[in-house]
């Protein structure tokens, strides 16, 4: 189990870059009754509407909406963070949003949502950070690992753009590398068992 000795509670997940191809990759190939909340931070202009949650909502068996202001983390729902606002996890387990200024340029942040995840879960969060152009996200996960979480990043080599998961790994020695191909069926494994030091790569 992790270091807890508990299973997972949560997953964070950040992708700029090619986050949209990617997305629309992993979400539809979880499974219904897929066991955790994800909490995704995709970059995406100050104009966007909810258009990429209803449409990957529309592909996926879980799910898929974007997050508010107050809400409570469910298992097996993926939320978006807002266009234009930082999503942040709360301590009593309910997403707030943010208007506070961009961090590394960006709002929502994925730094933002990772350290106040890290914060609240500790060891029982799972950090993932996948294709991007910029750096985002490499503080947040090395919070989480900080608290005991879970970290995962994309193999640069597999990733749109590699810059995210470089930066993610010249700031923290991840737990795992994957190629996003494999990453529902790791995420479906450790939902389940919590293992994650005995999960193998698909």
């Amino acid at each position: 189990m992790n270091q807890s000795g508990r299973g997972f509670a949560a997953i964070v997940l950040g992708v700029s870059t090619g986050g949209v191809a990617a997305l629309k990759r992993l979400l539809p190939a979880l499974p219904a009754g897929f066991g955790l909340p994800l909490l995704i931070v995709i970059h995406m202009t100050r104009d966007s509407d909810d258009g990429l949650a209803v449409l990957l909502d529309s592909l996926s068996a879980i799910r898929v909406k974007e997050a508010d202001e107050g809400e409570r983390i469910e298992p097996g729902v993926a939320y978006l963070a807002p266009a234009d606002y930082h999503l942040l996890v709360g301590r009593d387990r309910r997403m707030a949003l943010s208007t506070d200024a961009p961090v590394n340029f960006a709002r929502p942040s994925i730094d933002v949502l990772f350290e106040s995840a890290a914060r609240v879960y500790g060891a029982q969060l799972i950090g993932i950070i996948l294709t991007g152009a910029a750096q985002d996200g490499a503080e947040g996960l090395f919070h989480i690992k900080q608290a005991g979480g879970y970290a995962l990043v994309q193999e640069p080599e597999d990733a749109e753009m590699d810059s995210m998961p470089r930066s993610a790994l010249a700031r923290v020695q991840a737990d795992r590398l994957v190629k996003l191909q494999n990453l529902p069926q790791l995420l479906v494994r450790l939902a389940q068992s919590g293992a994650a030091s005995g999960a193998e790569e698909p």
